[in-house]
This record gives structure tokens, C-alpha cells and sequence, in this order.
């Protein structure tokens, strides 16, 4: 073996290493879209037309959203259950008709609606030192009981017409919910790599006691971060009643455990903002992909939910595996 064959091996060697280790390196949500896209592309590649990707792609917008505030919330060592609970509630004040005001005020309404529960959860979380999986959840349960209970005496009625005029609306062949998705995504991908909030938001989940000694406001920034991550689910449930037409006690059921998935398999985990916001948004994609393709192989309702328990268990395993590493 001559000289230059022994360095162009060498060579060689070094740059598999250096890919495999770029590889294993990135968010798994990256690694599953490109084995998704291929499974399609021999099984169902009538998903890969540009149409239906950005169908799927709309589809996957009220996920996409409530995860830009579960992955705020774990960036500061904190989670956000309610979610789920907060559609509910955004779900009941726009078609129950409980409330006789117009539509834009019904969503103003919505809207300090999200800002309280998120103060809610962030008062439990900060001044009493709770469980912040514990708050979040027990919210849910509270809003959703309160909910359905005034169903019973009120039921859910026609989503607002603004609301499923805005799903419908494209510009071009691009749906504009797609637009404001985008709008959110870099709105937040900016303000949390240039602002001051953003560095707080960095020293709080390094280590949240030296962050507090040195005088980083920790009560305001952790407030903060959960009252944008109700509104990011006000906001998701806007889309959901939209897409549904109709108000239902559940919608938006599944989406706080979706989100959490999303945001481990994205590369965010507990104190880290690794994945930035791009890694969580590609695996919000990456599931709803997985549910569509799932559906396009006449697969039912019970394989889905079994395959949403492997994916959040899987989402577990990579959160554990990259906190040892």
C-alpha cells in the first residue's frame, strides 16, 4: 500500500467518523423525517406531492405552535400540561354563545383567558415551589371539568367564521396559516438568540440557584415563559376550531403530550435549548407526517395511539440517553 492510498484511507476514515458523529449529534426528529420521506416515497408516494405536504404541513400548525411554549417552558426546567386544557377552554368561550359578544371580542376574551392560566401556572410553579407537572395537569383537569360541566347546560356550537375563513385562506398555493406559523417560528427563534430575555432564559436552565444569585429576575422570566405558552396554545386552538368548524370538549386532547414529544425528539431538553426552535418544529412535522401516513395505510385509531405511546416513550429514552451524554 503506497503512501497517498494509506492518507486518502486515513482521510476517508476521519470523515466518516466526523459525519457519523455530526449524525448521531442531531435531534432524532431530523434522522426519523428522512426515513418517513423515504418509507413514503415506495409505499405511498402520493404523499410527497406538493399539495398534500402542504396540507400536512397546515395540519401539523397547531402543533407546531403549542410547541414553541413547551419548549420555552423546558429551557427554563419547567413543563406546561395544560394545553390540552386551555383548547378546551378557548374551545367553549368561541362556540357556546355563552358569552353574546362579537367574535374578535370572544378571541380578546380567549386570549386573557390564556394569559391567566398561564400567570396560574407560573404563581404555583415560582412562589410555592410546586410541581410544575403537577399544576399543569391538575389546570387541565380543572378547566376541562368546568367546561364540560357548562356543556351540559350550553353546548358547543359553530366555530367563528373568521376563524375557518383564516384556515382556508392561501396565498398562492401556500396556505396562510403556514405564513403564520413561519411569522412565530422566527419571531421567537430571534427574540430568544438576541434579547436579554433570551440569555436569561439560557442562565435560568444551566442553573437555575446561580442564576437567582446573581440577580436574573427568575420569578419574571419563568412567569413569562408560561404565560407565552398558554397563549401559544390559545393561538393552536384558534387553528383547531377552525380546521374542526365546530366547537368539541376534545380538542386539542392529545396536544400537550404531542408538544412534549416533539420537543425531546427535537433536541430540547431540560435546561437545554439545543435544538433551537428548528429541531422541535421538524419533529412537529415528523408526527403529523407519521399520522397521516399511518392513516394513507388504512392503519385505525387503535394503531395510531399505539404508536403515539412508542413515539412519546422513545422520546423519553432520547431525553434520558442525551442527558447521560
Amino acid at each position: 500500500m503506497t503512501g497517498d492510498t494509506v492518507s486518502l484511507s486515513n482521510t476517508t476514515g476521519q470523515w466518516l467518523r466526523k459525519a457519523s458523529r455530526t449524525l448521531i449529534s442531531l435531534p432524532f426528529a431530523y434522522t426519523a423525517m428522512v426515513i418517513l420521506l423515504i418509507v413514503a416515497y415506495f409505499m405511498r408516494p402520493s404523499l410527497l406531492t406538493p399539495m398534500l405536504l402542504l396540507l400536512i404541513a397546515r395540519q401539523a400548525a397547531p402543533l407546531g405552535i403549542a410547541v414553541l411554549g413547551q419548549s420555552l417552558c423546558m429551557r427554563v426546567l419547567s413543563l406546561d400540561l395544560s394545553a390540552g386544557g386551555v383548547v378546551v377552554g378557548v374551545s367553549y368561550i368561541l362556540t357556546s354563545g355563552l358569552l353574546p359578544y362579537p367574535e374578535p371580542v370572544l378571541m380578546l376574551i380567549a386570549v386573557a383567558f390564556g394569559i391567566a392560566v398561564g400567570l396560574l401556572n407560573a404563581f404555583f410553579i415560582t412562589r410555592l415551589r410546586a410541581s410544575s407537572v403537577i399544576v399543569t395537569l391538575a389546570v387541565t383537569m380543572v378547566i376541562t371539568g368546568v367546561a364540560v360541566a357548562f356543556s351540559q347546560l350550553r353546548s358547543p356550537g359553530d366555530a367563528p367564521e373568521i376563524l375557518t375563513e383564516l384556515v382556508r385562506f392561501k396565498i398562492g398555493i401556500v396556505p396562510v396559516v403556514l405564513v403564520i406559523w413561519a411569522a412565530l417560528l422566527i419571531a421567537v427563534a430571534v427574540f430568544i438568540r438576541k434579547s436579554v430575555f433570551g440569555r436569561y432564559v439560557d442562565a435560568i436552565g444551566a442553573n437555575p440557584r446561580a442564576a437567582w444569585v446573581s440577580g436574573i429576575p427568575y420569578v419574571r422570566v419563568v412567569t413569562i415563559v408560561h404565560v407565552m405558552s398558554s397563549l401559544f396554545a390559545v393561538f393552536a386552538g384558534f387553528l383547531l376550531i377552525g380546521f374542526v368548524g365546530v366547537g368539541s370538549m376534545d380538542l386539542g386532547r392529545d396536544l400537550a403530550l404531542n408538544s412534549l414529544a416533539a420537543v425531546i425528539l427535537g433536541g430540547v431538553t431540560f435546561g437545554s435549548g439545543k435544538g433551537g426552535v428548528l429541531g422541535p418544529t421538524v419533529a412537529a412535522l415528523m408526527l403529523t407526517f407519521t399520522f397521516n401516513l399511518l392513516t394513507s395505510l388504512g392503519l385505525g385509531e387503535p394503531a395510531k395511539l399505539m404508536l403515539q405511546g412508542i413515539i412519546i416513550g422513545a422520546a423519553a429514552a432520547a431525553y434520558s440517553v442525551q442527558r447521560k451524554n
